[in-house]
């Protein structure tokens, strides 16, 4: 478990828990995801893949089980210590972009640094660079909506990366966007996935993406498989 960056032991989950309605979305759901890997996660619509994801980042609880994130049980922490958690180790990625659109790309990937207190001059210069490594570096002055759909999922991924996390979670990152845009994207995430040692857990319908991951995990019926057949 030292070499695991995110273990997930056990995770159960279900809506409406005790009514006519309950709705089973995972079931005893486990998997290890080593430092530095990158792993597949293969899923239909519906079947749960944003719900894991929510758990594994903290932003949700399970029924059942446990998360273990880099090292450290979160099973029995408060709000304020999962929520420091979050903050210092895993970043996010959705299928939209979800940037603040009053604010320019540069800021946008300022603000989560800030919100971690992180002194000024010292976050714009690691925005900077984020924006510069995925190429969109001279639109750091636009605004969201002044930037195409592939410049604001970039964007997106640098605010992820805003805080150094150690865990990458992304919910069909290139899900919103056309096959050539969708390659640049995804090219320019597992770049910097490489180069910085990131342990990423990626939802992804593209299979050609998948195959090009580390390895792949399917979920279905509220059950994880290894492969994405």
């Amino acid at each position: 478990m030292s070499d695991a960056m995110l273990v997930l032991e056990g995770i159960a989950k279900s809506y409406n828990r005790g009514k006519p309605s309950e709705v089973t979305v995972l079931r005893d759901v486990s998997l290890t995801l080593g430092r530095g890997e990158v792993v597949a996660l293969v899923a239909p619509s519906g079947a749960g893949k944003s719900t894991l994801l929510h758990i594994a980042g903290l932003l949700d609880t399970a029924d059942a089980g446990r998360v273990v994130l880099n090292g450290r049980d979160m099973d029995g922490l408060g709000d304020r210590a999962r929520t420091a958690a979050r903050r210092q180790e895993v970043g996010f990625i959705y299928q939209f972009h979800h940037l603040l659109p009053e604010f320019s790309a540069l800021e946008n990937v300022i603000l989560p640094q800030r919100a971690n207190a992180v002194p000024q001059a010292e976050a714009e210069t690691r925005a900077r660079d984020l924006l510069d490594r995925v190429g969109v570096g001279p639109r750091a002055g636009h605004r969201p909506a002044a930037l195409s759909g592939g410049e604001q999922q970039r964007v997106a991924f640098c605010r992820a990366m805003a805080n150094a996390p150690g865990l990458l979670l992304a919910d069909e990152p290139t899900g919103n966007l056309d096959p050539a845009t969708s390659e640049q994207v995804f090219g320019a995430l597992m770049a910097m996935v490489r180069e910085t040692g990131l342990s990423a857990l990626i939802a992804t319908h593209n299979m050609e993406l998948a195959a090009r991951m580390d390895r792949a995990l399917r979920l279905d019926q509220g059950r994880l498989t290894p492969g994405i057949g």
